[in-house]
């Protein structure tokens, strides 16, 4: 377990974003045209790879600016090209939380006409071992979900499992069953940068989901809200863009979808076949009608655009309540395109991912090196840009918790807040202290073992054409910051003179320390 008692001075201010001066609010690209042909840099390049995943190595960064935005931006996209380790239905579990068989549950009816309280303990103590069972599963799920992300050669895919995570957060304390966890991650996956309206379908006949939002007990007559209201609060209109009546209706639509093992099951005699009216729609709709009225509905295109646009270019509100006043002119332009080319686009992600990532309105120096990393982020990208040893895949989970971003345990079915809430008294020097182990292998106390099995080559960051203490600390600023700020060339210059400027394995690793303990390393 990393310490998190430490508390940083001026963590308050420090992660700021920095203002904007009005002459260069008044550039902002007001629209989605592309960025002018020749001007993707290293700059753009990693500003790129981070919004789009988990950071890059300056060699990853290098070969993107050489490739240039079209070829970067299509082999980003377009990751099912990219030979990858695929998901296996057996990778984990599927029978521990299993329904009893009919041998079970007639011996359970048995135990109890007889008042067999033996029996019956023992069918307790057989349920407390496959939960238990199950809680160690789910804690392998997250180191492998964490190992995925750091290995994988297609970050999108995985980045856009951890957005979807996000959106439609599902929390396995509540349903207690690792397996479903799972098929919902796969979910994520297979949809990650595909159909939003096949999704969103599709999370109408999840196991994790209906028992989440106790959709599995809804029935004709007594239908549960929980689903129909949080699909449309959360998932897909944000508040103001449905009423109560369409909420009820909605339960009406989603009776009778459930689930037996780890299936979906629609139960036609628990179902209203009942004329419903739904965001003005009417008829005997189901669940799939359910969302196609939702997917008719412009504020539902509105929505996904937000939620999209904050998650890879700048804070915007989740959802219209209050109205854009907060939001620049270019911004509420850029978001209406983005609204309306999912809707022409029967709302496939790719073309309006692929759009937004070649136009210049992304890569604004307004929106570079301002969002907060996420602590999966800040890991994993650590590893990923530094090619640091991932050492100690359970450390590294314990971390993220620490910090604030637990996988498969969002803290509500609203997701994690995000932005500044990642970064406060505590999170921040768990954030110094995971980083310092990665780099060195230090724990707070102590060493770890992998800090000899799994030597971390600082050298490698700055590569050999950087034999001077300038060029060393450019270098180092280069690859952590993708900036060289003031404070930092000086803090790292007087680091290197007080170990007689020399550049070795120690005085960089030294510099790489110092570097991602600062306020700016926080920030993509």
């Amino acid at each position: 377990m990393l310490d998190q008692t430490m508390q940083p001075a001026g963590t308050e201010a420090s992660t700021q974003p920095a203002s904007i001066d009005a002459a260069e609010e008044a550039r902002l690209t007001s629209s989605l045209k592309p960025l002018a042909k020749g001007a993707f840099t290293e700059a753009h390049a990693r500003h790129l790879l981070w919004r789009t995943g988990f950071g890059g190595s300056a060699e990853q960064v290098a070969l993107l600016a050489e490739w240039g935005l079209e070829k970067s931006v299509d082999h980003i996209l377009d990751f099912e090209k990219v030979p990858g380790e695929p998901v296996q239905a057996d990778d984990f579990d599927k029978d521990i939380m299993r329904p009893p068989t009919a041998d079970e549950r007639e011996m359970y009816r048995m135990a109890q006409r007889s008042r067999d309280e033996d029996k019956l303990a023992q069918i307790r103590e057989a349920r407390q071992r496959r939960e238990q069972t199950d809680r160690v599963q789910v804690g392998a799920m997250q180191r492998w979900w964490l190992k995925r992300m750091i290995e994988t050669p297609r970050p999108l895919e995985e980045k856009m499992t951890l957005f979807w995570h996000g959106l439609f957060a599902t929390n396995y304390r509540t349903i207690e069953n690792s397996y479903h966890m799972f098929l919902q991650n796969q979910l994520f996956r297979k949809h990650a940068v595909g159909s939003y309206a096949d999704l969103l379908k599709g999370i109408i006949r999840d196991p994790a989901m209906l028992a989440y939002l106790d959709n599995n007990d809804s029935k004709k007559g007594k239908p549960n809200e929980n689903l129909a209201r949080e699909i449309m609060e959360l998932f897909s209109l944000g508040v103001g863009n449905y009423t109560e009546r369409d909420i009820k209706e909605g339960a009406r639509a989603l009776t009778g979808y459930t689930f037996e093992d780890d299936g979906f099951v629609f139960q036609a005699r628990n179902h209203d076949n009942g004329v419903k009216t739904i965001l003005g729609r009417t008829g005997p709709m189901n669940g799939e009608g359910f969302v196609d009225a939702i997917l008719a509905q412009p504020a539902c295109s509105r929505y996904i655009a937000r939620r999209l646009y904050h998650h890879f270019v700048g804070d915007v509100p989740p959802d219209e309540r209050g109205g854009d006043a907060d939001l620049e002119p270019a911004q509420r332009s850029v978001l209406r395109l983005m609204a309306s080319q999912l809707t022409t686009s029967n709302y496939e992600l790719k073309p309006v991912l692929r759009r937004l990532f070649m136009s210049a309105h992304f890569y604004e120096p307004r929106f570079r090196l301002q969002r907060i990393k996420s602590p999966t982020e800040l890991i994993v990208g650590a590893i990923r840009s530094l090619n640091t040893p991932p050492r100690d895949l359970s450390i590294l989970n314990d971390a993220t918790d620490l910090m604030g971003q637990r996988l498969f345990f969002p803290p509500s079915v609203k997701g994690w807040e995000g932005g500044r809430s990642w970064i406060n008294t505590s999170t921040y020097f768990v954030r110094q202290n995971v980083l310092a182990f990665l780099i060195s292998g230090k724990k707070p106390q102590g060493y770890d073992a992998t800090a000899d099995t799994q030597p971390f080559d600082a050298m490698a960051v700055i590569g050999s054409e950087a034999s001077s203490p300038a060029t060393a600390v450019a270098r180092v600023l280069d690859v952590t910051l993708g900036q060289r700020p003031e404070t930092a060339i000086g803090a790292l210059r007087e680091y290197l003179k007080s170990n007689g400027d020399r550049i070795d394995q120690s005085t960089v690793q030294g510099m790489l320390l110092l570097v991602t303990a600062m306020p700016e390393y926080q920030l993509c």
